[in-house]
């Protein structure tokens, strides 16, 4: 099973997107794991999970989270993606950079 870690400021904006890939998911029969943190959860969280996509709102952190977590694919969810809780697209996008 694919673990993927969202991560925005608090953690909760990106709930409703979460459980909107979960239902994408379930619909296309993968079998992932999807969960949402903060900034701050980062740390103990990294390492049980097989992908981390940010959150619009703290894309600046990329850099420094890649450098921290050189084997950890990380994507940068698009404003407009996150904004209409794409959940279809950025779904494709997390099982894509985890290949």
């Amino acid at each position: 099973m694919k673990k993927i870690l969202l991560m925005c400021m608090g953690g909760f904006s990106t709930g409703i997107l979460v459980e909107k890939m979960k239902a994408v998911a379930k619909e296309a029969g993968e079998e992932v794991e999807i969960d949402a943190i903060s900034t701050s959860s980062l740390d103990a969280a990294a390492e049980n999970y097989d992908c981390l996509l940010l959150a619009p709102q703290i894309s600046y952190l990329a850099a420094d989270i890649e450098k921290k977590y050189p084997d950890l694919p990380l994507y940068r969810i698009q404003p407009t993606d996150y904004g209409r809780l794409n959940g279809k697209k950025i779904l494709h996008k997390a099982l894509e950079i985890m290949k």
